[in-house]
């Protein structure tokens, strides 16, 4: 069972996929586009050809666990995707992914300025692995 984790941004989605087995992250990369139209095409073309069962969707939420000002939008997105893939998308609490996934990619020696390529890329396979562990908890 392969799982699709998204990490919708304003100008980069990023986009983790896991193995067969659904245990680990396998694949990643970054959908570079503003338009929910190209994202959402872009990600019909990656549920195809990887052969994604699930989909889980980062979702934004204030650190007292309300509904953050973005939330609206990215519930409005998951349901065009749902509609478009006749798949439903989960949405898993994205807190802290993105700060977590500049930790990881400085403390592997990137600088700041090359965050930006694959930051999205490292958000969505945190937003994975929470919903994989999750998982095999039951």
């Amino acid at each position: 069972m392969r799982i699709m984790a998204i990490d919708y941004g304003d100008a980069r989605t990023g986009v983790a996929i896991s193995d067969a087995t659904g245990l680990l992250a396998g694949f990643t990369t970054v959908i570079q586009s503003r338009k929910s139209e190209v994202v959402t095409e872009e990600l019909l073309k990656l549920i195809a050809q990887h052969g994604v069962d699930e989909l889980v969707m980062g979702f934004p939420r204030n650190m007292d666990g309300t509904e953050g000002p973005r939330a609206e939008l990215y519930r409005a997105f998951a349901q065009n995707l749902e509609q478009a893939s006749g798949m439903t998308v989960n949405l898993w609490d994205e807190r802290r992914t993105t700060i977590e996934a500049h930790q990881i990619l400085h403390a592997g020696g990137k600088r700041m300025k090359e965050h930006k390529k694959t930051v999205d890329a490292v958000a969505a396979t945190l937003i994975l692995e929470g919903y994989l562990t999750k998982k095999r908890r039951g």
